[in-house]
């Protein structure tokens, strides 16, 4: 059977890029058991309070949940399990001196398949204070209206 191409999304972590300032990205593979990736192929996961945390010299994903799976048996996984994270070594080493030298945190983005392979896409962040929630809200609305009267200008809409 031929492995799949291209990258699908199970699932995204949209509040991060609300309450975070999101520095650098990295690309990881995780340890699954078998249920974890036919749950993974339904589209039943989810990053709601997920992070990352380094032990060890390795890096865990806490606090995902992937539910479990419907036709699993004795076998199946516990939904909320600490996940292993896969990172070359020089991404390790980068890694783990950013978020013990300067007190960012890893936060989890995205989680997809890449060429058949379950991947996430682990971001390194920094907490937004609620001024700048605000501002970045404020921001976006003012682009927001300037594209929707640039729009109408180009439909010879003028107000």
């Amino acid at each position: 059977m031929p492995r799949e191409q291209g990258v699908k999304t199970i699932a995204t972590n949209r509040k991060a890029r609300h309450d975070y300032t999101i520095l650098d990205t990295y690309e990881a593979g995780i340890v699954l058991t078998g249920t974890e990736v036919k749950s993974l192929r339904a589209g039943r996961a989810s990053l709601v309070d997920a992070f990352g945390d380094i032990r060890n010299g390795e890096v865990w994903l806490h606090g995902v949940h992937i539910a479990e799976y419907t036709q699993g048996t004795w076998n199946n996984h516990t939904p909320r399990r600490n996940r292993k994270l896969l990172l070359h070594r020089s991404e390790l080493v980068k890694l783990i001196g950013k978020v013990h030298e300067s007190g960012l945190t890893l936060v989890p983005l995205s989680l997809y398949f890449k060429d058949g392979w379950a991947k996430v896409e682990l971001g390194l962040a920094k907490g937004k204070k609620t001024y700048d929630k605000r501002q970045d809200l404020a921001k976006k609305d003012a682009e927001r209206e300037i594209s929707r009267v640039m729009g109408r200008r180009g439909k010879g809409m003028a107000d």
